[in-house]
């Protein structure tokens, strides 16, 4: 089958004539990608090394004797930590005599090495036809996204070996010749990973059954002679055990994703919880393997092989985070009739599987049972439900096109920067946009926090000083109204509530608005709003990062009162309920003012009733109004937000150019007049 539909030369990605100059790009991009697989790859040789003896390679040293060698000695499973077959330690049984430094230096190595090699052999198994520029940037994307992948990075952090079965059945399936060798290595692979042997049924129904055969040999074999060199192990690991159930950790911990784990953390348990689990296990395996076997036959044998890998992540009784990686190949599956929502499915693989999952989801009480199972569920949705398209389909190659807008002229010559970055007139994919802005958010929450060390107590002091600073020059101008208009609202209880409350309540909640009616109504401003927006808060980060700011209401000395918090201690400052989470000295610019400013202006722009436009430049006055008012910032806090949000639409125009015309602009068309003398017909 590797043979069948592989065999087929990758297509051309340049027409004829192209000059050289684009093939130039394409090595300086591919060697960019290689140099960061090698950033990626000292980056976490790195990590690993700089990490203290005793935190790193953890379920590796559960064999580390008082020699400061590996043992064989007892049982392997005498600390629960070690979770793989008999087989796997019998494998891993010449390690023995490695002396512990060498051993951990060789298993980081060698475990990068199998990394480069299963992204090698993952980029090769692309269906084909691929185009040339495909061919070319596929192994070197596909090795640095590995790197970055969870599953990789705690194989590293363990020091478990579960990418080798992933390896070996990519081998199996797509370089050995010949299906009694193609058998062989999948049954090895079922060996260090029983949960492999589903395989076997995707190998018979494709009509491979003479490596059907030979993968059950090898795996009947390898199971014997771990059984006749280990029979004690062998028979806790098969026997009390039920092949591996119950080792290694609780099988309700979040990090168990498969159905078992799911159905143990929703409070099901006993003969109950175990028929339910063999009911759902027997359904997700007969309709996941029916459609591997579908997708193999289609010519899309790598999105077979992660699929029925998907499988196996979710029937068997407990799996791991390192052994997630074949949710990660799921990627390679085309989603979707439209051009621009192809990226929605391997985007949403792609975080998933590099993310924490706090990062993906809210930290809310009603969204846990998700955030806690979110591989999970990626894992069912490739194995049951997304729908991949078939290779006969007409949307396969060539889906539904992108309508993009005509360029604007521009005065600069040079605009945009970006030509390649045109504007699209369509709406985008509603789950992407909502996956990026909250993984956005969450990094700008981290970025935000980080700024300060990780802790509001980390940059007080010198937040503190920028303060006076910001404090002084505002006395020289002559625009320290703070603590007059602080007072003065403080006087009035009505006006006090109502800056308290429009301070905590609409700076989140207007763009969203507006966002989301740009979205629905006007598909291409919402891209142009999104990005000055986006460009504006990237532009904030650095300035929290490089000039940390006490507001007034932290400044001790001045007299501000908060109104919004209290009165302060400022021996232990008190910043309400998000204490820990935020970063409070986040203060220069001010985004507060900056996104309200983003929202009057849009408004103001896009707007087609002056009383609109009016009401929308209210908000940032109001916005500027309260800040001042509650000590939660300086004025030139909003100086600052002010010219981050002009900096982020100039960003905007420079790289993408002008906003597009409106849809309803009339469109030249030229229409030949008819020829009376061709519309003659002879008599």
């Amino acid at each position: 089958m590797a043979n069948v539909e592989h065999s087929g030369r990758p297509g051309e990605a340049f027409p004829a004539g192209a000059g050289e100059t684009v093939k130039a790009r394409l090595r300086a991009v591919r060697a960019a990608l290689w140099l960061v697989v090698a950033v990626l790859a000292m980056r976490q040789v790195a990590v690993d090394l700089r990490t203290p003896k005793g935190e790193r390679l953890t379920d590796l040293e559960t064999w580390v004797g008082p020699g400061g060698v590996l043992h064989v000695n007892g049982s392997l499973y005498d600390s629960t930590r070690f979770t793989g077959t008999p087989f796997g330690g019998l494998v891993l049984k010449p390690l023995t005599r490695a002396a512990e430094q060498a051993l951990g230096w060789g298993w980081t190595f060698g475990t990068l090495l199998l990394v480069v090699a299963l992204g090698l052999v993952a980029a090769r198994a692309l269906p084909q036809p691929v185009s040339r520029r495909t061919a070319l940037l596929a192994a070197p994307l596909a090795i640095s996204l590995l790197m970055l992948s969870l599953p990789v990075r705690n194989t590293l952090y363990l020091g478990q070996t579960s990418i080798i079965p992933v390896l070996l059945v990519l081998l199996g399936c797509f370089l050995v010749r010949g299906e009694r060798a193609s058998g062989v290595f999948i049954g090895v692979a079922a060996a260090l990973q029983p949960t492999v042997l589903l395989f076997a049924p995707l190998l018979w129904f494709t009509g491979r059954r003479r490596a059907t055969v030979s993968a059950g040999v090898t795996f009947a074999a390898c199971t014997v002679l771990a059984w006749a060199a280990m029979p004690h192990d062998s028979y806790t690991y098969w026997v009390h055990h039920l092949a591996g159930v119950g080792l290694g950790g609780r099988a309700d911990d979040l990090a168990n994703q498969s159905l078992h784990g799911v159905l143990l953390r929703i409070g099901l348990t006993g003969p109950l919880e175990i028929t339910l689990f063999l009911l759902l296990g027997a359904a997700v395996a007969a309709l996941g393997l029916s459609r591997a076997v579908r997708y193999a036959r289609d010519g899309q044998l790598l999105l077979a092989v992660a699929v029925t890998g998907c499988v196996a992540v979710l029937v068997s009784p407990t799996t791991w985070q390192h052994q997630l990686l074949w949710v990660l190949l799921a990627m390679v599956g085309r989603v979707g009739r439209r051009a621009s929502d192809r990226f929605v499915w391997p985007v949403a693989v792609i975080l998933v599987m590099t993310l924490p999952a706090k990062m993906m989801l809210p930290n809310m009480p009603e969204l846990h049972p998700l955030r806690d199972n979110l591989v999970l569920l990626a894992a069912l949705a490739a194995a049951c439900a997304v729908p991949f398209l078939s290779r006969t389909s007409p949307y396969y190659q060539t889906p539904i096109p992108t309508e993009y807008a005509r360029p604007v002229p521009t005065r600069f010559r040079r605009v945009p920067l970006l030509p390649f970055l045109r504007r699209v007139l369509t709406r985008p994919n509603l789950l992407l946009e909502l996956l990026l802005i909250r993984v956005g958010y969450s990094a700008y929450q981290q970025v935000r926090l980080a700024a300060n060390g990780g802790s509001n107590e980390g940059a007080r002091a010198i937040a503190e000083e920028h303060g006076e600073q910001i404090h002084a020059i505002e006395q020289f101008l002559f625009i320290d109204i703070e603590h007059w208009v602080n007072h003065a609202v403080v006087n009035v209880d009505w006006l006090r509530a109502f800056f308290d409350f429009y301070y905590t309540s609409f700076h989140f909640g207007v763009p969203l608005s507006i966002l989301g009616v740009l979205y629905v109504r006007r598909p291409s401003d919402y891209r142009w709003a999104r990005s000055a927006l986006g460009f504006a808060t990237i532009l904030a980060l650095v300035g929290f990062w490089l000039y940390p700011l006490a507001p007034p209401r932290l400044m001790p000395g001045l007299g501000f009162i908060d109104t919004v918090h209290g009165v302060q201690d400022f021996s232990k400052p008190d910043y309400g309920t998000l204490t820990a989470l935020t970063n409070q000295y986040a203060a220069m610019p001010s985004l507060h003012f900056g996104w309200s400013l983003w929202c009057g202006l849009v408004i103001a722009i896009l707007a087609p009733k002056w009383w609109m436009k009016a009401l929308g430049l209210l908000h940032p006055l109001f916005t500027v109004s309260a800040i001042v008012a509650t000590a939660n910032h300086w004025v030139l806090d909003a100086v600052g937000g002010g010219a981050v949000v002009g900096a982020g639409f100039a960003l905007t125009y420079l790289l993408q150019g002008p906003r597009p015309r409106p849809l309803a602009e009339p469109v030249e068309v030229s229409i030949a007049e008819p020829d009376p003398a061709k519309d003659r017909t002879p008599s």
